[in-house]
């Protein structure tokens, strides 16, 4: 079965000295047999959004199975807006990752906003870093930006209960649950909670954390193989355009 990964990265990070090159991320995924995998760079998280797009365009532009987040800083609206269509323009990103700690700016927020705007303009998917309550401000920002597909990447982190409903609640909320604790029955939460199978999404946060937790958690939901199938890679083909290479 095709696996497309939606939510990894490219890079070091100051607490994980072992994360390195985009061949790394090509080693992990051919270790557990991801096709696919959409990244985002550390450097553009963490530090500066418009440096980090860049250099992930050098890594990009040599491994065609990898796709790219252009990262976009609340606190920077209107640089982060041209980086974005300059992103796009290069034909090998295909979405935005907003973090919420690192640049300090949480939904709910003027900054946030702004940066929400800028993306629903590219009409692109968004992967947002959510760890927490404030999750419960997403249905209302989506639905007042029609077409705007937001991933919360962490499915809420410890307020993954509160993610599964507001995700239920809103059509343009999707679902990935990658994180540390793997904690039991957070996608059956999510689906009894009314959140279809067609928006969850499967992500591993690799390299910074190992694809296996990630894997762990879907073969422990007990999920079909139909829906195994479309949580695996067919939601992620249909929400981002992609192909599996043959």
């Amino acid at each position: 079965m095709p696996i497309i990964d939606v939510h990894a990265h490219v890079g070091r990070w100051q607490f994980h000295l072992s994360c390195g090159d985009a061949d790394d991320n090509l080693r992990l995924m051919d270790r557990y047999g991801i096709d696919l995998q959409l990244v985002s760079a550390s450097e553009a998280v963490v530090h500066d959004a418009v440096a980090g797009n860049s250099a992930l365009t050098k890594e990009l532009a040599s491994r065609p199975r990898l796709y790219g987040y252009a990262v976009v800083n609340p606190n920077r609206i209107e640089e982060s807006a041209a980086d974005l269509r300059r992103c796009l323009d290069s034909g090998r990103f295909v979405g935005a990752k907003i973090h919420t700690h690192y640049p300090g700016r949480l939904p709910g927020s003027r900054e946030m906003a702004g940066a929400f705007d800028v993306v629903a303009e590219a009409g692109v998917p968004l992967l947002l870093h959510t760890w927490g309550r404030e999750v419960l401000q997403l249905p209302d920002m989506v639905a007042s930006r029609p077409g705007l597909r937001v991933i919360m990447g962490h499915a809420g982190g410890e307020a993954w209960r509160e993610a599964a409903h507001a995700a239920a609640s809103c059509e343009g909320l999707y679902l990935e649950h990658c994180r540390t604790a793997a904690d039991s029955g957070r996608i059956a939460y999510a689906r009894e909670a009314g959140v279809p199978v067609e928006r969850l999404l499967f992500g591993t946060d690799a390299t910074l954390i190992d694809p296996c937790w990630s894997l762990g958690v879907l073969r422990d939901a007990g999920l079909t193989p139909a829906e195994l199938d479309r949580v695996l890679w067919r939601n992620a083909a249909d929400l981002f355009g992609l192909e599996i290479p043959a």
